[in-house]
């Protein structure tokens, strides 16, 4: 069985699929690390954004798992590398590029084969899994969800007002919202949760009975 849980920055769809994939007894399938390692594999091999040629060829022939949360590449765990600044600070540079989408698009589903997985992000179920047996939408205000990014940034001790934070977080959701490759949308046949004032347990057991539900 496949679960998909989409939904703008800020929602909670990281923490809500591993906690969900964690109480089924299903893997998690974390996007956010395999875009890192194309980054890092990219960044490593120095091949820019730009060389569209020489990016198919370094996908081609590198060798990407996922493997109860570590990532290795042809072999090697990259698992720290790969959250290492200079490559956070280039995922994006990456990440919107269409021959990256496709090759991650082709990897995820080759890593999902067989078996029974949670995945996140903001194009899991309209088109890494558009047959996914379950899809959410899990969403939550502007508000709620700039408070939420505020609060992580106030615990690492990054300095900044929620004006900013809301600022910032409407310009994402409008960026995600109309990209040409992927944007952000909810999946005709999804199921939408909005978790304004809701904690991360009282998320997840709703998810979780509708997905047990659909099991049986």
């Amino acid at each position: 069985m496949i679960v998909t849980i989409d939904g703008p920055a800020g929602a909670g769809k990281s923490t809500a699929a591993r906690w969900l994939a964690d109480r089924l007894g299903f893997e998690f399938l974390d996007t956010g690390a395999l875009y890192r390692a194309v980054t890092y594999a990219a960044v490593v091999a120095g091949v820019e954004p730009n060389d569209r040629p020489r990016l198919e060829t370094l996908f081609a022939s590198r060798k990407m798992l996922l493997d109860n949360g570590h990532v290795s590449i042809d072999g090697k765990d990259v698992s720290a590398e790969i959250r290492a600044p200079e490559i956070t600070n280039r995922v994006r540079d990456y990440a919107e590029l269409e021959v990256v989408r496709s090759f991650l698009t082709r990897r995820s589903r080759e890593l999902a084969e067989g078996k029974d997985i949670v995945t996140e992000g903001r194009d899991q179920g309209t088109v890494v899994f558009p047959n996914a047996e379950v899809k959410f939408f899990v969403t939550a205000s502007v508000e709620e969800r700039a408070g939420r990014r505020l609060r992580e940034f106030v615990k690492h001790g990054r300095p900044i007002t929620f004006e900013q934070v809301l600022a910032d977080q409407i310009e994402r959701d409008r960026r995600d919202s109309e990209r040409a490759l992927s944007p952000l949308k909810k999946a005709e046949d999804a199921i939408e949760i909005d978790t304004t004032g809701l904690d991360m347990n009282e998320v997840v057991d709703a998810l979780e009975i509708l997905v047990r539900e659909r099991m049986r």
